[in-house]
């Protein structure tokens, strides 16, 4: 799989983790080795600690990891968004959903971000368990990327649905699927042990081109020992080229 940074044509090589991690209830040292092997630019975090010190524990993930913190977490119930330094954010804004009662709080992390000569809007979701719920935030989520504002954009988490579901099948309808358009590595990401369903995914917008997208497999210094232990999903790896400009 591509390595991130610029190309002859002005393009930017990017590469974008998208991670469920329990809210790090499982081996974190496990969890850092397997996001610092994966190398990637953009890390999109779902179930990220939001509870009592949640930011020192997002901020020791991101040290470990060699990344830095950019949004989400606590304020957003999960979803964060973690970058290398190669990575100029613009804005964030953390979003919280409209919440059904008796249901989980949900929310969206954003940020609008440079890399090299490329602007790109990000989101990391989490979507509900509940069918109608989860089918109504899929629709949000499409409007949140509209209002970034952004050239391109990447969307990445979980989302709770499988491609043939409705809410997966409303977000595919207007992004591109990653490992639909270039499959790479392994297809499903739950659960670890016995994978058998893809409910974690990464989408982008037209003029992104997906170089290769899925659960990664075989990258240097990354153990299955790790991926085994590091969260109850698999992680989704995809390599993206962005056009310069915006």
């Amino acid at each position: 799989m591509s390595r991130g940074g610029a190309r002859r044509s002005g393009s930017e090589i990017v590469r974008v983790l998208s991670y469920n991690i329990r809210s790090m209830r499982d081996d974190r040292a496990a969890l850092a080795r397997v996001i610092q092997a994966c190398a990637p630019d953009l890390v999109l975090i779902q179930e990220a600690p939001r509870f009592f010190r949640w930011r020192k524990a997002a901020e020791r993930l991101a040290r470990e990891a060699g990344l830095v913190y950019v949004t989400g977490g606590g304020t957003t119930a999960g979803p964060m968004i973690l970058s290398t330094l190669r990575a100029h954010v613009e804005r964030t804004e953390d979003v919280l959903l409209p919440r059904t009662p008796g249901l989980h709080q949900r929310g969206f992390a954003t940020a609008v971000v440079r890399l090299g000569r490329a602007r790109l809007g990000v989101l990391s979701c989490h979507l509900s368990l509940a069918d109608r719920e989860r089918y109504e935030q899929a629709g949000l989520l499409l409007e949140r990327l509209a209002a970034l504002e952004a050239p391109h954009v990447v969307a990445g988490g979980d989302l709770n649905d499988r491609p043939e579901g409705r809410s997966f099948r409303r977000v595919a309808g207007a992004l591109t699927d990653g490992w639909a358009a270039k499959p790479w590595g392994g297809e499903f990401t739950s659960t670890p042990r016995e994978p058998r369903q893809r409910i974690d995914a990464v989408f982008v917008t037209d003029g992104v081109e997906v170089l290769g997208c899925g659960v990664p497999q075989g990258l240097p210094g990354l153990r299955e020992p790790d991926l085994l232990a590091a969260s109850d999903h698999l992680p989704v790896l995809a390599a993206l080229r962005v056009p310069a400009g915006g």
